[in-house]
Formats: structure tokens, C-alpha cells, sequence
């Protein structure tokens, strides 16, 4: 028997439900990236390969978005690789959770998302977390690939995405997910140093640069203390 079987009933018919609801939210998002994907020039095997390979949609809309502004494919990588360190401190906080070892862990890795950890992470037990996380997870990994197909066929059907004012989408859709966590007065600041420090580089640097130099903005400040930030 599974160590979810041992979840009291209602709790895991509870959680499975969230977790579905979650996964259908974020899952069908994937269709804008598709679209952004396409518009930025990349082909629709190559936008539904990193939807199956890398699968984690910051990252993702990252990655397009230099892309689409005429960086390198190099310093989208960068981009792209720096804003998923955050997935590493997710593994860190959910390996003695789950307490999955060898290929459960390994496969446990690729669904390790902001979606799944969080539901994982506030549940009691360990049972609970499981369901939560792999509920999750899977769900948001089978819609998110499939809305993506979709999101990518549709772009390439409507043409030249300029005609449309699309070619404003990958902007857009990252700030879209930058948003929501701009709720407390620390991150508003350091977001606007950010902002500040990459739009400075812009005329001086290639394409791409500015937002990997952001990046390294938000890291050095995560070495202050948060109080020195709110000053």
C-alpha cells in the first residue's frame, strides 16, 4: 500500500482537490507562452521542447523574452538557469518533507515547481505533502504541455505576431508573474533597483545582458539584511 493510502480519506480527497484546482489554473496559462514562444521566433518543436524539458514557466517566459529582444540563445540560458536557483532551496526545504529516495526523488525533481512546493509545504504530514506535491505537479505538468502545443499552433497560424502587437506578449507575460509578488515594501524596492540598474544598461550592453545584471542586483541585496533594505 502506498504511503498516501495511509492519509485519512477526507484529508486526501481535500487535498487532491486543491491540488487539481491549482494545476487546471496554472496548467492552462502555458498557452500564452506558447504564443509568446512562437512570436519570439522560436518553432513550435522547439517551444514544446522546453515546456517537456525544463518546465518551469518563469524560466520559460525568461528565456523567449531574450530571445524575442535579440539576445544570444547563451544569455537566455543564463537568464533562464539563474531564475531557477530558486527551485534548488525548494528541494532543500521539501527533501526531508517527502523523504523520497533514489528514482522517486529523481523523478520527484522535475516537478518541482513554486505550485507543488507550496502545496506540499503546508501540509501536516508527510502523506498529505506527497499527495499535494505529485497532485500538483503532475496535473500542472501534463496541462501545461498540452496548452503549450496549443498556445504554440495558434501563434503560428495568426502569422506575423507584430501585426497584432504581440511582440509586446513576452513582457508583458513576465510581468504578469512578477506581479503578484510585489505585496510587500522590501521586494517593491528591490524590484525598482533592479529595474533601474537594467534599464541603465541598455544602451551600453547586448541584449540580455540587462536582465542577468538584474538578476545580480536581487542577489546582492538578498546578502543585506531585510531590515537594511526597508531603511
Amino acid at each position: 500500500m502506498s504511503p498516501e493510502a495511509d492519509a485519512p480519506l477526507e484529508d486526501r480527497r481535500a487535498i487532491v482537490r486543491d491540488s487539481l484546482g491549482v494545476g487546471l489554473a496554472t496548467g492552462t496559462y502555458a498557452i500564452s507562452f506558447g504564443a509568446v514562444s512562437v512570436a519570439a521566433g522560436l518553432s513550435v518543436p522547439q517551444t514544446c521542447a522546453l515546456s517537456l524539458l525544463m518546465f518551469t514557466g518563469a524560466s520559460q517566459f525568461a528565456l523567449v523574452g531574450v530571445i524575442a529582444s535579440g539576445g544570444a540563445p547563451l544569455s537566455g540560458a543564463l537568464t533562464a538557469l539563474l531564475l531557477g536557483t530558486r527551485n534548488t532551496l525548494y528541494g532543500l526545504r521539501l527533501a526531508p518533507l517527502l523523504a523520497w529516495t533514489g528514482r522517486r526523488r529523481l523523478g520527484a525533481a522535475h516537478l518541482l515547481i513554486d505550485e507543488s512546493t507550496a502545496m506540499a509545504v503546508t501540509r501536516r504530514t508527510t502523506e498529505g505533502a506527497r499527495v499535494g506535491f505529485l497532485t500538483t505537479g503532475a496535473s500542472i505538468f501534463v496541462l501545461w504541455n498540452v496548452f503549450t502545443l496549443l498556445g504554440a499552433i495558434g501563434g503560428t497560424a495568426i502569422g506575423d505576431p507584430r501585426t497584432y502587437g504581440l511582440d509586446a506578449a513576452v513582457g508583458a507575460a513576465f510581468l504578469a508573474l512578477l506581479w503578484p509578488r510585489l505585496q510587500q515594501r522590501h521586494t517593491v524596492l528591490v524590484a525598482l533597483l533592479a529595474a533601474a540598474v537594467a534599464l541603465g544598461m541598455v544602451p551600453v550592453t547586448a541584449a540580455g545582458i540587462p536582465v542577468l545584471v538584474a538578476g545580480g542586483v536581487v542577489l546582492l541585496v538578498g546578502l543585506f539584511p531585510r531590515s537594511a533594505v526597508d531603511r
